[in-house]
Parts: C-alpha cells; sequence; structure tokens
C-alpha cells in the first residue's frame, strides 16, 4: 500500500526558489536547497520502508535459493542503479551481473541460464525493453524479481515477485529527473544484499577474499607474519649481556627496541628506547648495567597469524610503536618482531 507524501514534501525548496530569484529578500540558500532535496529522498526511503510486505522475504528465498548468477537490469538511471547493485551483490558473496536491456535482445541474452535470477528494475513498470526480456525468461523458467514504483505494472504483474517501492514525486522543479525513485531502488537492492550476506553467514575473511586490492584488502588479508622482522632482521640480546651491548644490538638493527630471549629462545622481555631512557637517567653507570635489570619484562605482544590490523590497534591504544611477535600463544618462544612502520608501509593504517 502506497503511503501519501507528507504536506511539506509538496512544497519543495527548489520550487521556492525558482519563485524567489537569487539576492532577492528571503531567497533560499544553496545550503537549504541541498539538504532539501536530501530531506525528500530520506522521507521517500522511510515512506518505502513502510510499506515493505512479504513480498520481501519471497524474494530473498528466491536470491538465497539461486544456483547461478543474479541479474540485474534496467534502463537509463535505474540501468545505473542496476550497474551499482549488481557490483554491491558480487562483493558480498552473491555472483552477479548487470544485463543491458538493450542489448539482451540482440544476443546477450544467451548469458541468462535456467539456474540464474532477474531482478529488474523500473520504477513505472513499463519500461520496454525491460518488459521485452521476460518472455525469455518465462520460456527458460528464469524466476524474474521486479523492482517498481507501479504495482500495477505490466512488469509487477509478469514477475514471480514484486517490490513496491512506492510511486514518489522526485525531488527538485516539476518532478523531472529520477532523484528519489532511484535512491530508493538503490536503498532496496543494498538492503537485500545486506539480509543475503548475513543469512549465508558471510565472514570478514571471505569478504576480504572479494578485496585484495586497497586499504580494506589490507586490513582484512594481512597478517603480522607478512609484514614481521625474522631471522638477521630481530634484534636480540641476553638478560645478562650490558646495555651498551644493546645499544649496539638496537642501533645496527634499527627497530628501536631489543627483545630478550633466553638460551632455549624463550622470550624473557623486551628492551626498548624508553626503557634505555629510564636506565640512563637513574643509575650512575648506566652502560655496565645488566640487560635484565631494565628491560620490560611482561611486554605486549601478537601473534604470528593475527591480522596486522590487530597490531595496529594494540599500537595505537598502548601508544608503543614496536611489538615482539610470538608463533603461538602457549610457546612463549619468539617469531619475530614488527614495527609501526611495516604497518604504515602496507597501508594498513
Amino acid at each position: 500500500m502506497n503511503i501519501p507524501p507528507e504536506q511539506e514534501d509538496k512544497a519543495d525548496v527548489s520550487d521556492v526558489a525558482e519563485e524567489r530569484p537569487p539576492g532577492s529578500a528571503g531567497a533560499v540558500s544553496n545550503i537549504e536547497a541541498v539538504r532539501s532535496v536530501m530531506l525528500h529522498e530520506a522521507r521517500a526511503i522511510e515512506r518505502a520502508s513502510q510499506s515493505l510486505d512479504d513480498s520481501i522475504e519471497a524474494t530473498l528465498a528466491l536470491l538465497i535459493g539461486c544456483g547461478g548468477r543474479i541479474i540485474f537490469t534496467g534502463m537509463g538511471k535505474m540501468g545505473c542503479i542496476a550497474r551499482k547493485a549488481s557490483a554491491t551483490f558480487s562483493s558480498t558473496g552473491s555472483p552477479s551481473v548487470f544485463l543491458h536491456p538493450g542489448e539482451a535482445v540482440h544476443g546477450d541474452l544467451g548469458a541468462v541460464t535456467g539456474d540464474d535470477v532477474l531482478v529488474a528494475l523500473s520504477n513505472s513498470g513499463e519500461t520496454a525493453e525491460v518488459l521485452a526480456l521476460l518472455p525469455y525468461m518465462h520460456r527458460f523458467s528464469v524466476p524474474v524479481i521486479a523492482i517498481t514504483g507501479n504495482p500495477s505494472s505490466s512488469l509487477a504483474a509478469r514477475s514471480t515477485t514484486a517490490i513496491d517501492i512506492c510511486s514518489h514525486e522526485e525531488a527538485g522543479p516539476h518532478s523531472l529527473a529520477p532523484t528519489s525513485s532511484t535512491t530508493v531502488a538503490l536503498a532496496v537492492c543494498d538492503a537485500l544484499a545486506v539480509c543475503l550476506m548475513q543469512q549465508k553467514g558471510l565472514t570478514p575473511e571471505q569478504f576480504a577474499i572479494f578485496h585484495p586490492g586497497g586499504s580494506l584488502g589490507k586490513k582484512l588479508l594481512l597478517t603480522v607474519r607478512d609484514l614481521m622482522h625474522v631471522d638477521d632482521e630481530v634484534p636480540v640480546v641476553r638478560s645478562d649481556q650490558s646495555l651498551q651491548d644493546a645499544i649496539f644490538e638496537i642501533s645496527q638493527k634499527r627497530l628501536g627496541a631489543a627483545l630478550v630471549l633466553d638460551a632455549n629462545g624463550a622470550m624473557s622481555g623486551i628492551l626498548t628506547d624508553g626503557d634505555l631512557r629510564r636506565a640512563f637517567q637513574g643509575s650512575d653507570n648506566p652502560l655496565s648495567q645488566a640487560v635484565g635489570d631494565a628491560m620490560t619484562t611482561n611486554p605486549v605482544r601478537v601473534l604470528a597469524d593475527d591480522l596486522a590490523a590487530t597490531a595496529l590497534r594494540l599500537m595505537e591504544e598502548k601508544s608503543i610503536t614496536v611489538l615482539p611477535v610470538l608463533e603461538t600463544a602457549e610457546s612463549n618462544r619468539a617469531a619475530g618482531i614488527i614495527h609501526l612502520h611495516d604497518l604504515l608501509r602496507a597501508g594498513i593504517a
């Protein structure tokens, strides 16, 4: 059931702005005009959300049961929304493609199989190019999901299920350019994608598989093991060595700290630049002082298989720049060391 627009929607700010030339008394500012359009579209989404019915359950059942791909189609501005929706579904674990309705009837229908589901977007529900696809879909038993502002349209009547996005006045003068209708259609497609992702139980790690590039993929895929320093790159000292020996090791490896290991390779602690400064402030002969007397004995640490983003979060929380890395939580054996600069260079921040 369509919910009639609120009375204030009928008096769009942009209409008022037309009657008040810029510079005249009481002219609407650009900020007010932009805010009016945004609020107009927000109210359209709210009205459409309140009109949702059992078609949502039927739609999600078709999408979840799809054994092939979810194919989106639409013409003009709705075609742009369909392209974006297809990209969103693919990125959230549901294989999807966009099918241009004009090209489809000239051969591209060969990409559609009986295992697929078609999602057709048309505000009027009478878009000729979209309706031309339906006989093929019916012939090969391809379910059709209509997303339309006209539940009495030909598209809605000839689809397996139809989501009513309600008929809205478009934002702006004379309700000409598709604005509110495309915004609502996009919001519905986003909501369906998120619901489908939740029902499939998509994990952050699975999500990252579809986003290997950029900072998002790095945050979700890179582990500490991928970035940590190992073997000869790791500054290592024993607790019975002098601070003078430790300073030489730290300066040579240039990581601002040294791991303190026992004879079996287990970690006794860490010696940082901060530990050294405190040792020099409290001793008359600091260079001869034993590492064990100055080190931090229970340092914050990470595991080699932790996400690199986890290491960054710990550094930010504790205001530190270096972390010892353990192979396992039980062994207390050092696997390496990781520095804040390693994370920054990898684009984790």
